[in-house]
């Protein structure tokens, strides 16, 4: 070793050997040695190698010439190497001054030894051995490359190729390489090592294959050169690697911010623009337009809101998966743009969804109130043209003055005609008042040519009133000159009365006849049928009341035919004549199996409409409950335990696919359900679900089995982050059930406080316990929201049971890059780390103000603990534990094992040490004081210190039981 001075036997090998070692050195100060002898005599460069090899600043040098200055420097160097713990036997001052080749070879060996062999260690072994077992782990691989020493084992070369391929495979193919030729494996080591490693050529392949036994301390010399570069450049890329994960972490995590944030501002900027129109209620004036309204909200239902709802869904998923791995990464949460939060878009989603639920009830009254307000309009005018019909000729006929000209029994005949005028007036007063009635009832319900309706009314009435003041005027004078005509055909009179109601039964007849109708139930079909059966059986009635109508008419003839009375024109009494009364009777039985067709097709379509609700029925009452049963299994999976979380996750995707596969039934109750709006079907008796229940159980089916499965495939970013086992992942899942009575998949505070001391949380009945819990609410509830979730409790489990990277461990990575600096370039940065990752570095890092930095200098330390959401000190760290307390924890542990021994009790069951219950004992009094210090201690230690101090505890208590 470096610590006694060997025997030594000068070989030409150690001489050549030893000049290229120390050369490779001194060309960082920028010299070298040509002669090992001569160039080392006046100490100067003797010297300059010590502070290039050891980094220190030795005594200021003599510059003089003399033998006694090259002497002192000799010393200085000598002095040097003896404070490194180094005994320098036999080798003095004045045998390097005067050239002992021996001696400077010997001082030389000496300081490889110490500086470049010493410091060598594998698994507790240093020096020497630490080197060859090195040297021997390296080449393992490589079947004929056998290490045992630092001689022969190197003379084929292989040894050092192997060295080489090992960590630079590309340098040198191996494959090629023989065992059989030496000089060439030799040469090849020794001319890749020196362009590639930056390692000098020390040795020669000439000297090594004609040796018989190489020079060890040449070979070792040269082997701990590999050694150097090679750990050197490990530790530089275990470095770049570490800063490497935690970039590449970060630049995921803003991406996925990004992401975020442009989602769910595209997503609020299309409820922004939806809401408006879903909120128009201008009226259509025409069925068409309202019924192009519906069928656009249809395609807004059917087209554009569902990859909506797929966003909305993926955009919570996109955030908690992004939290999740903030937590885990021990970075700050997320926090959104103000107006983006998940809570805001949930918001603007529910007055999208109300909005939407208004629009639909608004566009189906709508279109009711369009339905009644066509079917009163065409009722209007078959009632206004009928009694415009009627009306024609009237005002002309009542305005005559045929009267003044007419003989007795005209002017009786005049008279009784007059008066059947009057009684058909009088019928048709009811129709006028229908058609008011009528118009009225359009003008309340904002008809839209209410105006030409209220003008045809007005001309009506107006038309109306007329009739009845030339009425009246006409019936004063026929009186006044009734007294003058006694002459009345009797028979004329008879048949003007009896075919005047008749005509008007048939013209009503007709008018029923012809009347539209709109029904909307079999049974209000059923009610019209009925009602026109019963019509058709007063039909054999009608038609003898005609058939004795008529035969008035032929007895008029008869007399006319037997007495030949001369009669000029016709019946005077009435305009009425049989061929009308024929006529209308013949168009009467020509529209009664017309209104029976009209009939028996409107009940087939309602026997339709019944089988198009019972059809939706059928499948919204198996649908229906099937989602409810659904939502009920998947909150039962979400809190049960069977199997790993693999399984469950597998599970819930089988789960989420035999949803999916349900679909097609979702889209046939779609089309069965547009079937039945497109039948103007506005109820459904035979069941209690709308489509609007299907669709948003629907919805809420696909989110809740999507959130399921994010949540569990947290748990398992969370388990595999974190190291948490299955068995631990059980016990924290069965502790939250266990207290989450109403399995609504959260704890309120005291439940959580409850669950927290069931796993061995020390949280006293005190301020200081309720400060503890204050803090661990701050953590799991930074919402303060008064409920813990599931995963808010995983991820405060995790923490408290597993190691992360820390701000510390990237700072020392950045240490190692910087070469022990406190501050680090950008030429450093871009040299060690990916081109995007360094820039992104450079970019972030800000100046380094230390009294040390230089031009350019980064300030490393701020940016790694920005990372972590930390804020840099330079304070030193508090120490962890109080020793005072510690021997008083394990002194009470002692005391209560003592006292424990006297009770039957197994020390399996002694090991969860329920203190709390244990101290109330009145029989240990004395332990009762320590545990009551000693478990406020408790929570202070680490889970590792608390599980040395129980394997102590209870190794104490075995061993005091057993002397017993």
């Amino acid at each position: 070793g470096a610590g006694n001075m060997i025997s030594w036997q000068l070989f030409p090998m150690d001489s050549n050997t030893f000049t290229a070692w120390c050369n490779s050195h001194l060309r960082k100060a920028g010299t070298q040695i040509e002669n090992i002898e001569e160039d080392f005599r006046d100490g100067l460069k003797l010297m300059l190698l010590l502070e290039v090899i050891s980094g220190e600043r030795l005594a200021k040098p003599e510059r003089g010439k003399m033998r006694v200055h090259k002497i002192s420097n000799v010393n200085k160097a000598l002095d040097f190497i003896a404070s490194k713990g180094v005994k320098l036997v036999s080798i003095g001052a004045e045998e390097i001054v005067d050239g002992n080749a021996k001696m400077t070879l010997g001082m030389i060996w000496t300081i490889i030894l110490r500086f470049a062999i010493q410091d060598i260690s594998v698994e507790e072994t240093s020096a020497k051995e630490g080197l060859l077992l090195w040297c021997q782990r390296k080449t393992a691989p490589y079947k004929n490359v056998n290490i045992q020493n630092f001689h022969i084992s190197w003379k084929d070369g292989l040894g050092f190729c192997a060295l080489i391929h090992r960590h630079r495979p590309e340098l040198i193919d191996y494959g090629k390489l023989r065992k059989d030729d030496p000089m060439t494996n030799l040469n090849t080591a020794f001319d890749v090592a020196e362009k590639y490693l930056d390692i000098p050529k020390m040795l020669d392949a000439e000297d090594i294959v004609g040796t018989a036994r190489p020079d060890e301390k040449a070979i070792m010399t040269y082997v701990s050169s590999f050694y150097h570069a090679f750990s050197g450049a490990q530790k530089a890329e275990t470095a770049a690697n570490r800063i490497c994960k935690v970039l590449a972490v970060n630049q995921e995590n803003e991406q996925l911010m990004e992401d975020y944030e442009k989602l769910a501002s595209d997503l609020l900027e299309w409820i922004r623009r939806t809401i408006p129109w879903l909120e128009n209620r201008m009226p259509e004036n025409t069925m068409q337009a309202m019924q192009q309204k519906l069928e656009d909200f249809r395609d807004y239902r059917r087209l554009h809101k569902p990859p909506k709802v797929q966003e909305k869904c993926q955009l919570e998923i996109n955030f908690n998966t992004l939290q999740t791995k903030l937590r885990l990464s021990n970075r700050p949460a997320f926090m959104p743009s103000e107006g983006k939060m998940v809570s805001d878009i949930n918001n603007a989603w529910g007055n999208l969804e109300g909005a939407e639920k208004g629009y639909e009830e608004w566009l189906l009254n709508e279109i009711r109130r369009l339905e009644r307000l066509d079917h009163l309009a065409e009722k209007f005018r078959q009632k206004a043209a009928i009694h415009e019909a009627w009306t024609e000729g009237k005002e002309d006929m009542l305005q005559k003055r045929d009267y003044e000209t007419a003989s007795l029994s005209e002017i009786k005949a005049l008279l009784k005609k007059h008066e059947a005028f009057e009684s058909d007036l009088a019928a048709h007063q009811d129709r006028v008042e229908q058609i008011a009635a009528i118009a009225q009832e359009l003008n309340e319900l904002d008809y839209y040519d209410s105006p030409s309706v209220n003008a045809r009314c007005q001309r009506i009435c107006d038309q109306w009133d007329a009739l009845g003041a030339l009425t009246q005027k006409r019936s004063e004078a026929l009186q006044r000159t009734e007294k003058l005509l006694e002459t009345i055909d009797q028979l004329y009179l008879e048949f003007a009365k009896r075919a005047a109601p008749f005509n008007n039964w048939m013209e009503g007849a007709m008018e029923d006849l012809q009347d539209t109708f709109i029904v909307h139930t079999i049974e209000e079909i059923q009610g019209l049928s009925t009602a026109h059966e019963q019509f058709k059986a007063t039909l054999p009635e009608a038609d003898k009341e005609r058939l004795a109508i008529l035969g008035i008419h032929n007895e008029i003839a008869k007399i006319v035919q037997t007495y030949h009375v001369n009669i000029a024109g016709t019946n005077p009494y009435t305009t009425i004549n049989p061929q009308e009364i024929n006529a209308k009777w013949d168009k009467v039985r020509q529209l009664v199996p017309q209104r029976d067709q009209a009939l028996i097709e409107e009940h087939a379509r309602q026997q339709n409409n019944e089988r198009l609700r019972r059809q939706f029925a059928n499948q919204a009452n198996v649908i229906g409950p099937w989602i409810q049963t659904k939502m009920e299994e998947i909150g039962r999976i979400s809190i049960e335990m069977h199997g790993t979380l693999e399984d469950q996750l597998t599970h819930l995707r089988q789960y989420e696919k035999s949803i999916v596969n349900y679909k097609p039934k979702i889209d046939q109750l779609e089309g069965d359900h547009q079937l039945i709006q497109e039948a103007l079907i506005f109820d459904n008796k035979h069941t209690n679900y709308t489509m609007e229940h299907i669709r948003v159980g629907w919805e809420q089916l696909l989110t809740t089995i999507a959130r399921t499965i994010n949540e569990i495939e947290n748990q398992i970013l969370t388990r595999d982050a974190k190291g948490i086992s299955q068995e631990q992942l059980n016990e924290f899942r069965a502790s939250f059930n266990h207290f989450d009575r109403d399995h609504s998949g959260t704890l309120g505070a005291e439940e959580f406080k409850a669950c927290l001391i069931s796993l061995g949380f020390d949280i006293a009945n005190d301020a200081q316990g309720e400060n503890e819990f204050s803090r661990i609410m701050s953590i799991v509830d930074p919402n303060r929201m008064g409920l813990v979730t599931f995963q808010a409790f995983i991820d405060f489990m995790s923490r408290e049971t597993a190691d992360t990277d820390t701000a510390d461990q990237v700072m020392a990575s950045f240490k190692v890059l910087a070469g022990d600096k406190n501050y680090i370039l950008a030429d450093e940065l871009r040299r060690e780390l990916p081109p995007d990752q360094a820039e992104y570095c450079i970019a972030r890092m800000a100046p380094y103000t230390g009294p040390d930095g230089v031009p350019g200098a980064l300030d490393y330390m701020s940016f790694s603990t920005a990372l972590y959401g930390e804020t840099y000190s330079n304070q030193p760290p508090r120490p962890l534990k109080c020793p005072v307390t510690t021997l008083l924890f394990i002194f009470f542990c002692m005391s209560l094992a003592l006292s424990f021994c006297h009770y039957p009790m197994s020390p399996p069951a002694f090991l969860p040490l329920h203190l709390s219950s244990l101290s109330t004992a009145p029989s240990h009094s004395v332990s009762v004081v320590f545990a009551s210090h000693a478990m406020q201690q408790l929570s202070r230690f680490t889970k590792r210190e608390r599980q040395k101090i129980f394997c102590f505890l209870f190794l104490f208590s075995c061993c005091h039981c057993f002397s017993s």
